[in-house]
């Protein structure tokens, strides 16, 4: 009598060598931890803070968490002249470095993103504060979202405003109403204009004068 066979057990040697080779895993196993630094996010500004001129970066939306001082990704060609010559597309990327920047207004050292070409501007100016303070708009430009919000943390530290305050009393300039209060009286500025304005003079078609022209016979 002949004895059926037995199962083939899980253990055993796969059929062929391909079997084998795709039972295996090339998968690498997931690390509980990240080398990485995490990814700078742009501050939101209060709501007492005006909003930002020139907005986000419409290209380059890294340059929004730091100080890059208007750099940028840029492209180009690389050109070789040997056997293969010819050209290759490629691309630049500003020199970001994270640095520990001392602001005298704030009291403390402000540790940003920021790029040689920026770092540049900031030794030339003697200091953080007096790179972010300056109302020229080449730099207002070229501070972008995190700049502003920097700028306007700054502007608010009780030695600012006691600096403003002695520039303004040397020039005699009165002071400047809060934003509060320059938002309200604005709004019912806006509003008187719109009430004293002549909607029907303003909508009624203009009268066309119709030049006739006789011709002789």
């Amino acid at each position: 009598m002949r004895t059926p066979p037995l199962g083939r057990s899980a253990m055993a040697a796969p059929f062929s060598l391909a079997a084998a080779f795709r039972s295996l895993s090339i998968a690498t196993p997931k690390r509980s931890f990240s080398t990485t630094p995490a990814t700078q996010l742009v501050p939101k500004l209060p709501e007492t803070a005006p909003e930002y001129p020139y907005g986000p970066s419409q290209w380059y939306k890294q340059a929004d968490s730091g100080l890059y001082g208007g750099a940028s990704i840029r492209f180009g060609n690389k050109i070789s002249k040997g056997r293969n010559a010819g050209k290759t597309r490629r691309s630049w990327k500003p020199n970001v470095r994270r640095k520990k920047i001392e602001s005298e207004a704030l009291g403390e050292q402000v540790f940003i993103k920021v790029t040689r070409r920026a770092l540049r501007s900031i030794y030339k100016a003697k200091g953080l504060d007096n790179y972010l303070l300056s109302d020229r708009p080449t730099r207002l430009k070229e501070l972008g979202p995190f700049g502003w919000n920097l700028r306007h943390q700054i502007m608010q530290t009780p030695a600012i405003k006691e600096k403003f305050a002695k520039q303004r009393s040397a020039f005699g300039v009165p002071e400047p109403p809060s934003l509060t209060k320059w938002m309200r009286d604005h709004r019912l500025e806006i509003r008187n204009k719109i009430e004293t304005l002549d909607l029907d003079a303003m909508t009624k078609p203009r009268k066309t004068l119709r030049h006739t022209q006789s011709y002789a016979r």
